[in-house]
């Protein structure tokens, strides 16, 4: 019996580790298409490797198989695929045309994955940071926004590389972004879901359906609506934070008239 247990943990151990492989796969994949000219596919590729990668941490805490191996290659993948796959898709697709501005934007972008991984493991390695709210915008997410401007541009009926100034300035907003101090929701303690479990699933088949609708539309405005939460959650707390203050400056001045 215990050596069966030790066959299905290792078994189980080998299964994160599976879905980093896939995710990597798909990073290295989508570097290719983009080099052969197959931006769509490129595209494709990075969101199929988002998915892999929010489903290997997960598979790895529920069979309780996190281990500081899995880490390390959980981020080195995420570097691949999440840094350099964009960075190249980007630069093909969307930044030569730029000459030198398009290549740094690319090289940034690039950059600020590395470095916003390594913030990541170091906060992780100290124990600091919560698990409510992401330090950055999360280098899935960028590349995710990245990814989803080429569909949205096949969408509308853009089919080849573009030199458009939006996504430049897109690309250089989202390098920042991700090395910043603007706080981004998580999701991962909404206990809603756990109390609420048939309410949740038809939820998430309405979420599902409207997504499949027209997914290179919706991803793309679900991926700009991410990246701006966390600006806009600063600025909304700051304009309540200054209306508490009149509030109580009020309150004070009532009183000392009184």
């Amino acid at each position: 019996m215990k050596t069966m247990r030790e066959k299905r943990q290792r078994g189980l151990s080998l299964l994160p580790n599976f879905l980093t492989t896939m995710s990597l796969f798909c990073g290295f994949y989508a570097m290719v298409s983009a080099i052969k000219g197959g931006f769509v596919i490129s595209a494709w590729a990075i969101i199929a490797a988002a998915c892999f990668d929010g489903l290997d941490g997960r598979v790895a805490r529920l069979t309780r198989t996190t281990s500081k191996f899995g880490v390390e290659y959980d981020s080195l993948s995420d570097l691949v695929a999440f840094g350099v796959a964009p960075g190249i898709l980007g630069y093909i697709w969307g930044l030569q045309g730029f000459g030198r501005l398009g290549w740094l934007a690319a090289f940034l972008y690039v950059a600020t994955t590395a470095l916003r991984l390594a913030r990541f493991n170091a906060i992780s390695h100290s124990g600091g940071g919560s698990s409510r709210y992401f330090l950055g915008l999360p280098c899935p997410s960028a590349a995710g926004i990245v990814a989803t401007a080429v569909l949205f541009s096949q969408h509308i009926g853009i089919n080849g590389p573009v030199r458009h100034l939006g996504f430049l300035v897109l690309v250089y907003i989202v390098s920042f972004l991700m090395v910043s101090n603007v706080r981004y929701y998580s999701f991962k303690e909404v206990k809603w879901f756990e109390r609420h479990p048939f309410s949740s699933l038809v939820i998430l088949i309405l979420f599902l359906t409207v997504i499949a609708s027209e997914p290179r539309v919706t991803l793309f405005i679900l991926g700009i609506a991410y990246g701006i939460s966390g600006p806009v959650a600063i600025v909304y707390r700051s304009v309540f934070k200054a209306k508490a203050n009149v509030r109580v400056e009020r309150n004070e001045e009532e009183h000392h008239h009184i």
